[in-house]
């Protein structure tokens, strides 16, 4: 249970430094770009999806697996599917609830994490 405890901080550590890409990106697109919020939202989130596999692969998970292209294609799947609830809750909150985008964005950030870490866990690096 202590080893998947200290799995689960470094993953949200490597989630961190994603959310600064992510949040980076989606702010460049959105606010000096002006493309479509989801649009950014999106590139902000795959951009961070890169660097997250990176560091998760090496550091939270140590994983040695030689098939790099089909762990990472398992990355981007679970990816994909906290994408779309990332922006269906950013939907809800800011065009049905009329939360801001931002705080939104960080409300959807966090329910994504457990989502994320338990796919990735059981899914993705899971020996």
């Amino acid at each position: 249970m202590q080893e998947l405890f200290i799995k689960f901080i470094k993953f949200g550590v490597v989630g961190l430094s994603g959310v600064g890409v992510d949040f980076g990106i989606t702010w460049i697109g959105k606010e000096k770009l002006k493309i479509n919020q989801y649009v950014a939202n999106s590139c902000g989130f795959m951009a961070a999806v890169v660097s997250n596999y990176i560091l998760n692969r090496l550091w939270t998970f140590h994983s040695t697996d030689p098939s790099i292209a089909l762990q990472f294609g398992k990355f981007l799947l679970v990816a994909l599917l906290g994408l779309g609830l990332n922006n269906a809750i950013i939907y809800v909150l800011n065009e049905q609830r009329g939360v801001k985008f931002y705080p939104a964005k960080l409300a959807a950030t966090g329910i994504v994490m457990i989502w994320n870490f338990g796919a990735n866990y059981f899914f993705t690096f899971h020996t």
